[in-house]
């Protein structure tokens, strides 16, 4: 079952080269797929694409047969809360906030009661080895960490479609290989796992390769 495709998509920033041309791809339910490429060819962006934070400069996103890349901000802001789940390469945590408070960041914006989302926020930061840092803020947690919180947050919602960039890049092995369980049981839910790579063994662990 195809949840997200990309139909000819092309961008660029501004009047810079087109980053993307008429790009095609469909992702199924239940694989795990890694983009590659050299440094600057456009893996991040793409993402970003197809997690519907930029809009195409042509083309269209598909999401679960719905086209969603051109919807309104607040359109594609519910979609996004409701369908995917985005672990950014950065980690990109709120540092005003408490690490808890991050991961329940999106579930708090679905509506859902802090006690719930609190109750399954904190069974993931266990599984993830970060439930210790939940009343600290993200400036007082290492990289590694940062990034296994990251994934907690992205995977509170139990998306349908997860995004992934880089997102063994900074970790030791040990940590890496939590992230690449997380993101194979993922799929075995059910979801669309893409992930935006140089790690050659994150690449061994996934179903297909898609080069840029």
């Amino acid at each position: 079952m195809i949840l997200l495709q990309a139909r000819s998509i092309t961008f660029s920033y501004g009047r810079t080269p087109d980053i993307l041309t008429g790009w095609d791809q469909a992702f199924e339910s239940g694989e795990v797929v890694a983009i590659t490429g050299p440094s600057g060819c456009g893996k991040s962006t793409l993402l970003y694409l197809l997690g519907l934070m930029l809009k195409p400069t042509e083309g269209n996103v598909v999401v679960d047969g719905f086209d969603a890349a051109h919807l309104s901000d607040s359109r594609r802001a519910h979609l996004r809360a409701t369908m995917f789940g985005f672990v950014f390469q950065d980690a990109a945590l709120d540092m005003g906030r408490t690490v808890l408070d991050n991961v329940l960041e999106t579930a708090l914006y679905r509506g859902e009661s802090r006690r719930d989302a609190s109750f399954r926020a904190l069974e993931l930061m266990e599984q993830f080895g970060v439930a210790m840092r939940a009343t600290h803020r993200p400036g007082e947690v290492s990289g590694g960490q940062a990034q296994r919180i990251a994934l907690a947050r992205a995977l509170l919602n139990h998306p349908r479609i997860l995004l992934a960039d880089e997102p063994t890049g900074n970790l030791d092995p040990v940590s890496a290989g939590i992230v690449v369980q997380a993101l194979r049981d993922r799929a075995s839910c059910g979801a669309a796992v893409i992930v935006a790579t140089h790690d050659p063994a994150l690449v061994e662990q996934c179903d297909r390769i898609v080069r840029l």
